[in-house]
């Protein structure tokens, strides 16, 4: 049977910079690291007491902000996958082979929440 660990939160902010910098002074949260996605959007990675907080920026005004989604880590994706979806569970994502040694799907959960079951660290 897959064991499963959470993994992270992920945001979408319209100015990730500032929602990053919230989390440093509210909360102490660490920035790990910052990127940019292409086309002038910021990606920034924090660590608050060991959870890591993704803040990414909308693609367009239109593009839905706030919670994305949370990832929970499993050490056999394709088995958890499979079980979830013999009890029914719907998968928005099947599995993606992102790189050798990551992978990851979305199944969505009750509410509509979105939650990125991966294999490997992001």
């Amino acid at each position: 049977m897959s064991e499963y660990y959470f993994d992270h939160i992920h945001f979408r902010s319209p100015d990730p910079v500032k929602t990053a910098d919230f989390y440093e002074q509210m909360f102490g949260a660490k920035r790990i690291s910052m990127r940019d996605d292409g086309d002038g959007r910021a990606m920034v990675k924090l660590d608050l007491k060991g959870i890591t907080i993704l803040i990414n920026q909308q693609a367009d005004k239109n593009a839905q902000v706030g919670l994305v989604h949370f990832g929970i880590r499993t050490d056999n994706l394709d088995e958890a996958v499979t079980a979830m979806k013999e009890k029914g569970v719907n998968f928005s994502q099947d599995v993606r082979q992102v790189r050798p040694d990551f992978k990851m799907s979305f199944l969505v959960a009750p509410e509509d929440v979105s939650i990125e079951l991966q294999e490997g660290q992001f």
